[in-house]
């Protein structure tokens, strides 16, 4: 049960950051947004850093879970359309409903990382299979440096969600096909 409750709160705590940001993120908003009796919080995450760590952990678990679920559902990649529609509708769940504040909250933690390394070392890109899909389709259309192209790809994908989330708007599927033939070039 201990883990559940861990869980329960760490998801909490990624919807208040989310939602009210690094300074909302208290032991009593968490307890709130859980919905469990003042000091549950406290009782499992003693210290703000605590709390702050197990939210990135939770946060960096679900978005593993969500790539891998994506890589393993990926066919073949064809083609470099193919792979800019996949890309393009992956950024589009980050910037809707859940993914959305499971992105925000990633912004706020990776801002706060400046300050406390050890969540620097938590929220370090991972191997992952949509991330071997994409180094792979730029492997086999001859780009010889597939893994630093695949790292600058998932980085300026990663700044257009960034932007958006920003200034709002969507990420359209030319500007991610623009992104792809770059790193096959």
């Amino acid at each position: 049960m201990t883990s559940d409750r861990r869980t329960v709160l760490a998801d909490a705590a990624i919807d208040v950051l989310a939602e009210d940001g690094m300074r909302g993120l208290t032991h009593r908003a968490v307890d709130r947004a859980a919905a469990l009796p003042v000091g549950t919080t406290s009782a499992y995450y003693r210290t703000r850093q605590a709390l702050l760590t197990a939210l990135v952990r939770r946060l960096v678990e679900r978005d593993q879970a969500e790539l891998r679920a994506a890589g393993e559902e990926l066919p073949p990649l064809r083609d470099a359309d193919q792979l800019a529609a996949l890309i393009a509708g992956f950024v589009e769940r980050r910037l809707a409903g859940e993914g959305r504040r499971r992105s925000l909250a990633r912004y706020a933690c990776a801002v706060e990382s400046v300050r406390h390394p050890e969540l620097r070392d938590i929220l370090v890109p991972r191997e992952n299979a949509a991330r071997d899909a994409v180094r792979a389709f730029l492997a086999a259309n001859g780009v010889t440096d597939a893994e630093a192209r695949t790292l600058t790809l998932l980085a300026c994908v990663d700044g257009l969600v960034f932007d958006r989330l920003l200034g709002g708007g969507q990420v359209s599927e030319p500007e991610i096909r623009g992104l792809v033939a770059a790193a096959l070039r």
